[in-house]
């Protein structure tokens, strides 16, 4: 008898290997996976805007790499005593708007350079809503703004929100991926759907914008050579569909959740051949995170000389690995 509902995975015509560069943008989920694959030295950048969650944000942000797009004064605004950019988000914040500034133009040099370089971008869409400053909003916030890609928790009345349709989610994305294939041949994208609840929108709301992702992604998906659909949504909700796969909030996948998805995704994107290498690296970073409660004894010193070899000999044969890190730390013993 089967208790789980299976998904079929077949592996797509072109592989992510391990050298290639993979640029990820989007949802919080997005920055989970893509924080392990950082663990597993793949080449990754993720989020140069910061978190972001509805299309016309996400575009907004790629044509800005691709234009290599400067910020200035006239960008930002002032609110609860920081100076905030609606592109991004409140990490970019700062009391001194020079220094907000320096930030966000050095992330959009580095997403500029990056692209350039990419092989596959992941993006991640959590929600249709978006929001659209109001004439409520004071001068230099209405002023510094349109579309907003995060509230910095300005007053309620700043903003419009509302559900973009399918017709305009395919039309922003249609154009941004024409810019993006005439800016980087090379690039393939993985399109992915954030299981993450927007249970602030309502439950059916939150279904309804879900919907409106997927169909939007489907249609582009079936159009474009290149791009490729990746279903994240549907291995929580429809395989795992349990709310002890969920953290205490009830609406975002919790860490078995997060690694099952990660497991697929690796299973389905990379080559067989690859994923051996990829647990050995798993295990070297989880050694590398344990902390022992006595440092000074002989049985956590082979500890480390045991890693720093397995460390040095994965160096030596796979010399695209940066494990200079590694090695440092495992060198202590």
């Amino acid at each position: 008898m089967a208790f789980m509902i299976n998904i079929d995975l077949p592996k797509p015509d072109r592989l992510i290997e391990h050298q290639h560069h993979l640029l990820s943008i989007g949802s919080c989920f997005t920055e989970h996976i893509g924080n392990a694959l950082k663990e597993m030295k793949f080449r990754v950048l993720q989020n140069p805007n910061g978190i972001l969650f509805d299309p016309l944000a996400v575009c907004n942000s790629l044509i800005s790499y691709i234009d290599n797009k400067v910020y200035t004064k006239e960008d930002l605004f002032y609110l609860n005593e920081l100076w905030h950019s609606w592109d991004h988000h409140s990490r970019f914040s700062h009391t001194d708007p020079n220094k907000a500034l320096e930030l966000i133009n050095a992330s959009q040099t580095k997403a500029h350079q990056f692209l350039k370089q990419t092989d596959w971008l992941i993006i991640t869409l959590g929600s249709a809503f978006s929001y659209k400053i109001t004439e409520e909003a004071d001068r230099a916030a209405l002023a510094s703004g349109n579309g907003v890609a995060n509230c910095h928790r300005a007053p309620a009345k700043w903003f419009k929100k509302q559900l973009s349709t399918i017709d305009e989610i395919i039309a922003k994305l249609d154009n941004t991926i024409h810019q993006l294939f005439r800016f980087n041949p090379k690039l393939n994208i993985i399109f992915t759907i954030s299981p993450v609840r927007h249970i602030r929108d309502g439950v059916v709301d939150n279904n309804r914008s879900k919907a409106r992702l997927l169909e939007s992604v489907h249609h582009l998906v079936n159009k474009f050579d290149k791009l490729y659909y990746f279903p994240s949504y549907e291995l929580v909700i429809d395989v795992l569909r349990d709310y002890r796969f969920y953290d205490i909030d009830m609406v975002h996948p919790n860490y078995p959740a997060t690694e099952f998805v990660l497991e697929k995704f690796l299973q389905t994107h990379t080559t067989e051949g690859l994923l051996p290498l990829l647990q050995e690296l798993k295990r070297l970073t989880v050694a590398r995170k344990h902390r022992s409660a006595h440092p000074t004894t002989e049985a956590h010193k082979q500890f480390l000389k045991n890693h720093y070899e397995k460390a040095k000999a994965l160096q030596e044969q796979y010399t695209y690995l940066d494990l200079q890190d590694e090695i440092a730390y495992f060198s202590m013993a």
